[in-house]
């Protein structure tokens, strides 16, 4: 394990080093190279000038997956458990999904306003859908002679859901989890790419109006290690909730 992270690394400095050489001969405007992409975001971590962006971004993401992985947790939970509900509303789940969701921005600027609510708003949207699917799939595919037993038990619905269902169906609803992270930051930026003066989004908007691709390739940077953290965290978090599942499939 140790050592492909450390060839993996080894692979990250070959790639920056191609990259260093391939931009020597190339002007900054179409393809800076990374130390000038470093020093970039150097000073703009000094001057603070990309910490408001930064601040503003990563809370669209976290409350647009707070919201959206809610919802579809809990609305997943209700379709998963009743056949009606299903039938009655997941071709309708389906459609919003269908809609791209850079063409709703626009409306949901109009109907919520310039602020962080409208890409909130569109992040939870985006979020919801992984949770919602996954969740479904995971309380619907239960093993079935777990289910008899509780059965056999006398334990009411509710009590399988809670101490069945749920619990074997956690793997498969944390995977939509990592899922929605990362359409989380796609989800935050763009809304902030439609409208908003703040965020890493809007900073992208700024600097290719300022023709400065050095700060360009850093807000992609920043981008890319927000959605990397959260990740990695949710990732960590789901190994400590599934390690009594985990220790259970290899009795």
């Amino acid at each position: 394990m140790r050592n492909v992270r450390l060839y993996s690394l080894l692979l990250l400095f070959v790639l920056l080093a191609l990259w260093e050489m391939l931009a020597k001969n190339m002007s900054e405007l179409v393809l800076p190279a990374p130390s000038v992409i470093f020093f970039t975001m150097l000073d703009g971590m000094r001057s603070g000038y990309l910490f408001p962006h930064i601040i503003r971004t990563t809370l669209e993401v976290v409350l647009g997956l707070f919201c959206g992985g809610l919802f579809g947790f809990f609305f997943g939970i209700l379709m998963g458990e009743v056949g009606f509900l299903r039938k009655l509303l997941f071709p309708y789940v389906i459609a919003s999904q269908a809609v791209p969701k850079l063409a709703l921005a626009p409306l949901f600027i109009l109907w919520f306003g310039f602020g962080m609510t409208s890409k909130v708003v569109i992040t939870a949207l985006i979020c919801f859908f992984p949770l919602l699917e996954n969740t479904v799939t995971s309380i619907q595919y239960v093993d079935k002679q777990k289910e008899e037993l509780f059965r056999m038990l006398k334990a009411s619905r509710w009590q399988t859901l809670i101490h069945l269902k749920i619990p074997a169906g956690m793997p498969g609803i944390l995977a939509g989890l990592r899922v929605a992270v990362v359409l989380a930051v796609v989800g935050a930026v763009v809304g902030e790419f439609i409208g908003g003066s703040e965020g890493l989004g809007a900073l992208i908007i700024a600097s290719q109006g300022m023709m400065d691709t050095p700060l360009m390739f850093v807000s992609l940077l920043l981008l890319t290690i927000i959605g990397m953290f959260l990740y990695q965290l949710v990732a960590i978090l789901e190994k400590r909730w599934l390690k009594p599942y985990t220790r259970e499939k290899r009795k």
